[in-house]
């Protein structure tokens, strides 16, 4: 790269979440069992969605997706971080730096598009529910997606392209445990004014655009919903709940980062760990758990098994 002539940082250290012995193993075991969680109840959603005909419609194939994406995001960083625990030195390269930060912002600009994208499916299956199989068709759902990774993919090298060539030449300690993008700028050996506007613009913008759109549409999903009085809209109101609430637990971390002052709080790491690893387990929990649909799949599935594993 044409950087390295100029850069003399050629890798950066973690700071971490704590230098405690004690606290690293108690977070060590916490985190190990929400990445377990993750990982592994977004593969049986997949599995189970996948296998179930009754799940074949296009909520459900954007649900997958999502659930492809988390586990995706979970593998980022956690895994690192796990590792890190248990070394006094937490060192990462800078090719390796790049890379987080370009998986991450591709993960996280794709799932919000695709969050965009499942917010439409509810609004044309409650507020046009006779033209739903006719607009929500499968290429239909195929395009969002395909919008979804290509919008997240865009938006990271955006970020990385002016990244990448910034002159490092120390400090290289970075106070959290993943290259965090606003962190890794600040330690260019320049005025990075103009580089934290702009990352501001990018990913404000396209968090904040997201999530006015999906603030209006769910507005007039509840509106709709609001006006009638069957059981229908009962379990349409359920399932909503869940989407809204994945989608402020979502955004606001990332609102919250890429809106707020260029000031961080020591707070702030916290926060990214949330976001980072907690984050991708909010689809299990709250979209699984919580939808009747899932979990009578759920119970086919261990009936089928049963059943075989007795024969």
């Amino acid at each position: 790269m044409a950087h390295t002539n100029e850069s003399v940082v050629s890798e950066f250290v973690f700071l971490g979440l704590s230098n405690s012995w004690e606290l690293q193993i108690f977070l060590f075991s916490f985190f190990f069992l929400v990445y377990l969680a993750s990982v592994l109840g977004n593969i049986l959603i997949i599995v189970i969605i996948l296998s179930d005909s009754n799940l074949n419609t296009p909520m459900y194939f954007l649900l997958c997706n999502l659930s492809f994406i988390d586990i995706c995001q979970s593998n980022f960083a956690t895994p690192k971080m796990l590792f890190d625990f248990f070394v006094e030195h937490k060192t990462i390269s800078f090719e390796g730096c790049m890379a987080q930060i370009f998986f991450l912002h591709s993960f996280v600009g794709s799932e919000m598009i695709l969050l965009v994208g499942m917010a439409y499916d509810r609004f044309v299956a409650i507020c046009k529910p006779l033209r739903y199989s006719t607009i929500m068709t499968q290429k239909l759902c195929i395009i969002f997606v395909i919008i979804s990774w290509s919008v997240g993919i865009l938006h990271s090298v955006s970020h990385l392209a002016f990244t990448v060539d910034l002159p490092f030449c120390g400090p290289n300690e970075i106070d959290s445990f993943f290259c965090d993008l606003p962190l890794v700028i600040k330690l260019a050996c320049m005025d990075t004014y103009e580089m934290d506007i702009l990352t501001l613009t990018n990913s404000g913008l396209i968090a904040l655009c997201c999530f006015l759109a999906l603030s209006v549409s769910y507005t007039i999903i509840l509106k709709t919903v609001r006006q009638k009085s069957s059981s229908g809209s009962s379990k349409a109101l359920y399932t909503l709940t869940a989407h809204i609430t994945v989608v402020i637990l979502f955004f606001g971390p990332f609102i919250y980062f890429y809106i707020w002052p260029f000031s961080r709080l020591s707070v702030d790491k916290y926060l990214s760990v949330f976001y980072t690893v907690c984050t991708p387990l909010l689809n299990p929990i709250i979209y699984s758990l919580r939808n009747e649909d899932f979990k009578s799949a759920v119970r086919k599935l261990r009936n089928r098994h049963i059943s075989s594993w007795k024969n």
